[in-house]
């Protein structure tokens, strides 16, 4: 059987890759697309004063998963006068990102509602205008640097909706560990945990392939052996440096694979209960791993090369996450039996839940 592994997405990683910002524009504007905090942490000032008259605007106004509501008027507002700059800069972690994102693909009418109705129809949506985006994860778990998938959330109707274009992948990441060296221990962690949700999902995964298992073991041992003395020495920007590069690599596998069961889960479990998606996503990996185990000989191998053997492999994934105090059991979260069994059925429907080894169908959308 023949495998196809792709990626446009060109990479400048390593300390300082800040810098570069200037030369990539190659001249072009951009608007920088970013969280409230940015400002306080003194990025913005540093972006002004290293992109100067390239810099047309910023929109620093990026809140924790971009719902709807909010994502209306900063859409139709930077839509409004389409010639202020060809290129957005994403600069943050996955909500940033997922926003500029959206942002980047333009309705005929510049009206946001457009893009909604046909994400909640479902239908084929061709953008009209497109930007460039240059994105700048200022975490480590995302991979969103490296894909074309952005979630949109609709708090009010409890729905989650994917939007995933060919124009939606970013031109360019610009992963830079320095950016990261100020991320509190709770952000650290939640996005160690989403990067190895990313790297497990691509291997249980009925779109992996073998490039796409190289970079997902690879992310995977990685993360066991980075995360637990990144979260002991924060200000560590070689460790962060190595993390940020296992996320890369989570990012590169499930760009190809997309995600599965975890993630299907998980987003029931942020919109009804609360949960960071990093915490979401990451603890029902020893639940999933225990239904992935035995299904298919090939995947079992490589689930084996990552976690190493199978034989215990899942109460010893779930030590690792609870030695960061992060419970592994729906229980802990207020979920009965029953509510978990009727959600893990329901996931099991979802279009990631059918990218899970063992579903009857593949997703095709």
């Amino acid at each position: 059987m023949s495998h196809e592994f792709f990626n446009p997405v060109r990479s400048v990683y390593g300390p300082g890759a800040l810098s570069s910002l200037p030369e990539l524009l190659a001249g072009r504007k951009a608007v920088v697309v970013t969280f409230p905090e940015a400002r306080q942490f003194g990025l913005v000032d540093r972006l002004q004063t290293s992109l100067g008259d390239l810099l047309a605007g910023v929109i620093d106004s990026v809140l924790p998963n971009p719902d709807v509501a909010e994502l209306q008027g900063l859409y139709d507002a930077f839509w409004s006068d389409p010639q202020t700059a060809d290129v957005l800069i994403a600069v943050g972690g996955g909500s940033s990102i997922d926003t500029a994102k959206a942002l980047m693909v333009g309705t005929a009418s510049g009206r946001f509602e457009d893009l909604v109705q046909a994400l909640v129809a479902g239908q084929p949506f061709t953008p009209a205008r497109i930007k460039t985006l240059i994105a700048v994860p200022t975490t480590a778990g995302t991979g969103s640097e490296v894909t074309p998938w952005a979630t949109v959330w609709d708090r009010n109707a409890q729905k989650k909706y994917s939007l995933h274009l060919p124009e939606t992948w970013p031109s360019i990441a610009v992963v830079d560990p320095e950016l990261m060296l100020s991320l509190p221990a709770s952000v650290t962690l939640q996005s160690g945990l989403d990067a190895l949700s990313h790297a497990l999902e691509s291997i249980w995964n009925i779109n992996a392939n073998a490039v796409s298992d190289t970079f997902a073991v690879a992310a995977v041992q990685e993360i066991f052996e980075t995360l637990p003395r990144l979260m002991a020495k924060l200000d560590d920007v070689q460790l962060r440096g190595r993390m940020a590069l296992a996320a890369l690599k989570a990012g590169m596998a499930f760009s190809n694979t997309r995600t599965a069961l975890a993630h299907s889960i998980s987003y029931e479990m942020t919109l009804r209960y609360g949960l960071p998606h990093g915490i979401a996503c990451s603890f029902p990996l020893p639940m999933v791993l225990e239904r992935a185990i035995g299904h298919d000989a090939s995947r079992d191998a490589v689930l084996a090369e990552a976690l190493g053997p199978l034989d215990g492999a899942p109460q010893r994934l779930a030590a690792f996450i609870e030695r960061f105090g992060v419970r592994t059991r729906f229980a802990d979260y207020g979920v009965s039996d029953e509510q978990a069994d009727r959600m893990v059925a329901h996931a099991l429907t979802g279009a990631r839940g059918k990218n899970f080894i063992g579903t009857a169908q593949k997703e095709t959308a």
